[in-house]
């Protein structure tokens, strides 16, 4: 893939559609879903699977391969697959169980925490999924905390760091994007970002040292994708904005301070997080001024069907810089040129 061939070629709802990552009904292409396939073909950048699409190997092979057929350009299919009690297979007949972060980590062999990846990226691969979000980098300092907990490999940075380490790279090495989260580190919260937007109260040194050290360990490893928190930092906004939002969290620390120049994706963008304080078409306003490349939304309904042609108008009325979404767009061309075999 030629990518700045492929930019000029795509028209900007094109461009704007490549930046959207979408759920969809069903385990087959049929009537019920066929939203996810004209938004396919009308060129959006990627779907994501939950356990609703998938019955068995072979019928995910079977839908992923059709969805894939549908896109000039090759769509990110991605997935949660953890380990643990995050796991997208759990309709399969004798599916593989997967031990939690926390339970690899309390073996105290980082080598089998490869040895798990691999044995996902295996399974991830027969299904056509091409990008798992995970490993959790999350430091999970709060005990009491309501959402990560089990997802995370400790309560100790550097402990995260060797466990998740042979996870990533066992992706990488096999052919699976990586998507570390949940950036800057959800692990002291004390509340659900499912359900409200959680305020981490930390100073900026504690959270470099603690809960920032993982992913600027990952990002020099190689990981170029990453997914910000619906959460609150009050090292970075005072006001109660979330951090996939936030300019001084994406734009000014993940780009600027930290370098990163890979894909930055919302988390699903229907959560509480973000949902509850913001509206759709103003969330992604403020995440493309933020720094975000691409949205998930668990649903492709109407509202995340729109914000597209939303969107499309507020570039061509000078609201948002196309210059802004053409960037995002090259990120999001440059992972699939490198990863995504077409």
């Amino acid at each position: 893939m030629d990518i700045n061939e492929t930019l000029n070629s795509l028209s900007l709802r094109e461009r704007i559609s490549q930046m959207f990552m979408l759920g969809f009904p069903g385990t087959e292409l049929k009537q019920d879903n066929i939203k996810i396939q004209n938004a396919i073909k009308e060129g959006l950048g990627g779907v994501i699977l939950f356990t609703e699409n998938i019955r068995s190997y072979e019928q995910t092979a079977n839908l992923t391969a059709g969805l894939q057929k549908l896109a000039a350009i090759p769509l990110f299919i991605g997935i949660d697959q953890e380990g643990g009690k995050i796991e997208r297979t759990g309709r399969i007949k004798n599916k593989i169980n997967y031990r939690s972060p926390a339970t690899l980590a309390s073996e105290g062999n980082p080598d089998m925490a490869g040895q798990q990846a691999k044995i996902t990226a295996k399974e991830l691969k027969s299904m056509g999924v091409n990008m798992n979000f995970a490993p959790v980098l999350d430091v999970n300092t709060n005990p009491h905390n309501p959402i990560i907990g089990e997802r995370a490999f400790s309560n100790n940075p550097q402990t995260v760091i060797n466990f998740a380490r042979p996870v990533y790279e066992t992706f990488l090495e096999n052919g699976i994007i990586p998507v570390v989260k949940h950036f800057p580190g959800h692990g002291h919260t004390a509340e659900d970002s499912h359900h409200t937007m959680p305020c981490v109260d930390l100073g900026m040194e504690e959270l470099e040292t603690t809960h920032i050290a993982p992913f600027k360990t990952a990002f020099s490893d190689g990981v170029n994708a990453v997914i910000v928190a619906h959460a609150n930092y009050k090292a970075f906004d005072a006001e109660m904005l979330p951090a996939s939002l936030s300019q001084n969290v994406i734009k000014d620390y993940l780009r600027g301070k930290m370098r990163f120049n890979g894909l930055v994706i919302s988390d699903d963008m229907v959560m509480g997080g973000v949902k509850k304080y913001c509206n759709s078409l103003d969330a992604c306003v403020k995440g493309i001024n933020a720094g975000i490349d691409a949205f998930v939304f668990r649903n492709c309904d109407d509202t995340a069907l729109n914000l597209s042609h939303k969107l499309v108008e507020y570039v061509e009325n000078g609201v948002l810089s196309e210059k802004i979404i053409d960037e995002s767009v090259r990120r999001i061309l440059a992972c699939k040129s490198g990863h995504i075999s077409v």
